[in-house]
């Protein structure tokens, strides 16, 4: 046998048994960026801020996380508050008697405005599930792309909304999100960060926010990004950021 096919035999019988490398584990790189964007600080702040003319602020009471959601009109200060699964809106103090259906979907629109707000905060949660999806490139930067989802239970009446974020290689912050939704109407956005700053040792951000209506999955919507083929829609802006430093445990 000649020292060549040997040489060849050598490196097929390696080449098929050599291990195949492993994806990167997504719970990692969602560590990093929780670790890069304030770490545990989330846990020991109280933080309000303002969106669109309305105070946000997320504090413990009692030893229970209370969202808070409150808007001042020219006849009456109104105050929605979501503690864990409970709500309750109050108007000049006095608790409101609301139908289900009516205290379903406010306490979701407070949720929700929170939830962006502290990202990538939550993204630990129990009933999240992660999926690595690949390396992407986007503008000069190198992403993890990760996909979220969640579990029925514990993960709210949203639990089938699909989240796509892309983590940058370097600094691990989420840069740019998507994601499809299924409450009322339902549909797709992309967000881009900026304006990052940090408040109290925390960093937060603002969105671009676009929209997109067609057959393609949240996961391929930075392609329809880069090439300027999606709808913009808003701005998502905070204003008013206060950190406090607490006992949020």
């Amino acid at each position: 046998m000649s020292r060549i096919l040997i040489i060849f035999l050598i490196t097929f019988v390696f080449g098929c048994t050599g291990k195949k490398e492993s994806s990167p584990d997504p719970q990692i790189i969602v560590d990093k960026s929780i670790g890069a964007s304030g770490g545990d600080l989330y846990r020991s702040s109280d933080i309000s801020f303002t969106f669109r003319e309305r105070e946000y602020r997320r504090y413990r009471k009692a030893g229970k996380r209370v969202l808070l959601r409150r808007t001042e009109t020219d006849t009456a200060r109104i105050e929605d508050l979501l503690s864990g699964s409970s709500f309750e809106r109050r108007i000049d103090g006095e608790i409101q008697n609301l139908p289900d259906s009516t205290r379903l979907n406010l306490a979701e629109s407070v949720n929700s405005v929170h939830y962006f707000a502290y990202l990538p905060k939550g993204l630990n949660d129990a009933a999240v599930n992660k999926t690595y999806l690949g390396l992407e490139k986007l503008g000069d930067a190198d992403y993890h792309k990760v996909q979220v989802t969640f579990d029925q239970e514990g993960g709210g009446t949203d639990f089938e909304d699909v989240f796509v974020y892309w983590f940058n290689t370097q600094t691990f912050h989420p840069d740019y999100l998507a994601y499809e939704y299924h409450t009322n109407g339902g549909g797709k956005r992309f967000r881009e960060a900026f304006n990052a700053r940090r408040v109290g040792g925390i960093r937060f951000v603002d969105y671009r926010n676009y929209k997109y209506s067609g057959p393609l999955p949240v996961s391929e919507l930075d392609s329809l990004f880069v090439r300027d083929e999606l709808e913009f829609l808003s701005l998502i802006e905070l204003e008013e950021i206060k950190v406090t430093q607490g006992n949020y445990n």
